[in-house]
């Protein structure tokens, strides 16, 4: 979605997992190898510094120029492509229960 928000954000990964063959994600699970993914966790700490609406030009340029990300993303004409920065893991996942769009992150007590 669009957003005129910058700044920094914490990436969470949905708890709802993806089947390997669904919508044709072989080659996005391919990249994870052996490696395990921290579903239903905060992953990553980064900027968001631009936020661009989607063209058909920019999507084939995306395929050819950067397939790795083409295939981690949802790239369609009319949606939004966020760009972000200083991409940093997590050392220590954080269990969060995520929701859709931006959201407030509340420890619970």
């Amino acid at each position: 979605f669009k957003t005129n928000y910058r700044g920094e954000l914490y990436i969470h990964a949905s708890v709802t997992k993806i089947d390997k063959e669904t919508r044709n994600r072989k080659e996005l699970f391919d990249l994870l190898g052996n490696e395990s993914f921290d579903f239903g966790m905060i992953i990553c700490k980064c900027r968001l510094v631009d936020c661009i609406y989607m063209t058909d030009e920019y999507v084939d340029k995306m395929k050819k120029e950067n397939y790795q990300e083409y295939i981690c993303g949802e790239y369609q004409e009319g949606r939004y492509a966020w760009i972000l920065d200083n991409i940093e893991p997590l050392e220590t996942p954080i269990k969060a229960k995520g929701q859709l769009s931006i959201w407030n992150y509340e420890i619970d007590t």
